[in-house]
């Protein structure tokens, strides 16, 4: 396993690390959850990541149970959750969503009692809140970091113009900043960690823990020939992603990529983490999987990654069509 330092913090994570969304609780119960878990620490994986709103907490609650079952020191993993869109559904309340200082800090204490832990590695904003000013949100941060309840904390889905005002606002009052990004990053998703995002990187130095890098198993290819049953897209509720994951465009750059993926003798989906994983500003790529074999295949990435050269990349970029057009200044 490869370890890369969280931007310009002391953290290392694992360049593959495992989350729970979609997965846990819904398509898996406590035992494959701890099957993958263990696989996964077993290989290096370090970071396991998880929030409020999977399954509305059992996700966490789940894997509270794995971690207390397990027994691994505590120093040997990382762990985080994300407060943003509660975990009551439909029955939130005022204050029960957002990033208030009130649904931070009681989200934090939520998510510590689940887990069953003393305290979070790392603590994400989900989402940007537009009706909170950002001071509020780096002061209350900043408090749960003081209080030993969280490490470091993070944004998500958050635009670059954001994440640099929560820095400027963290250096004015002399408190800690957003030290990681948490964006969808795929062959599909390229703008934000290749465009919105690059003076952050040079100038400020986030880590970013990329999700979805298989695009909700588009870049597996198990959708070319419809949706099976039991599939991500195949869940009730889920008919947003379905909607927002799949075209004729997209499956026709999916079978493309399929050919080149074989001629370099390795599958779809560990090509596509790997290709993930070659932006050296991913600290990590977060993995989800509900079969052992689907995990051990997209570990394989760090054995495929040296393959992809130059050459083979702008072959990829060619056949995807995706590559962001970088701003002229």
């Amino acid at each position: 396993m490869e370890y890369r330092r969280m931007g310009k913090s002391g953290l290392q994570l694992s360049v593959l690390s495992f989350g729970s969304w979609v997965t846990f609780a819904k398509q898996i119960d406590d035992k494959a959850s701890e099957q993958l878990m263990s696989i996964a620490y077993d290989n290096g994986i370090n970071f396991f990541d998880n929030a409020e709103i999977y399954s509305r907490g059992e996700s966490e609650k789940m894997m509270g149970r794995i971690l207390k079952n397990k027994s691994w020191e505590r120093s040997s993993y990382v762990v985080s959750s994300k407060v943003f869109f509660g975990w009551r559904g439909e029955a939130n309340k005022p204050n029960q969503t957002g990033l208030g200082r009130k649904h931070i800090v009681e989200a934090c204490h939520e998510a510590l009692q689940r887990f069953q832990l003393e305290y979070l590695d790392l603590f994400f904003c989900h989402r940007p809140d537009k009706n909170v000013p950002i001071t509020e949100v780096v002061r209350t941060m900043n408090t749960l970091i003081q209080q030993g309840k969280i490490l470091y904390w993070g944004t998500s889905e958050w635009s670059g113009a954001e994440i640099v005002e929560a820095h400027m606002v963290a250096k004015e009052l002399g408190l800690e900043p957003p030290a990681v990004e948490q964006p969808q990053y795929n062959l599909f998703e390229r703008y934000k960690m290749e465009v919105d995002y690059c003076t952050i990187f040079k100038n400020i130095g986030m880590g970013a823990t990329i999700w979805s890098p298989l695009a909700s198993g588009l870049l597996t290819g198990k959708y070319n020939d419809g949706i099976p049953d039991g599939s991500r897209l195949a869940l009730e509720g889920f008919d947003w992603l379905k909607d927002r994951t799949l075209s004729e465009e997209r499956l026709l750059r999916v079978k493309q990529l399929s050919n080149l993926a074989n001629e370099l003798e390795t599958s779809l989906a560990t090509l596509s983490v790997a290709w993930c994983i070659r932006n050296p500003n991913v600290t990590t790529a977060i993995l989800g999987a509900t079969r052992p074999e689907q995990l051990s295949e997209n570990l394989k990435a760090l054995e495929v990654l040296p393959k992809l050269t130059n050459e083979v990349a702008e072959r990829i970029d060619a056949i995807m069509m995706t590559k962001p057009l970088m701003p002229q200044y």
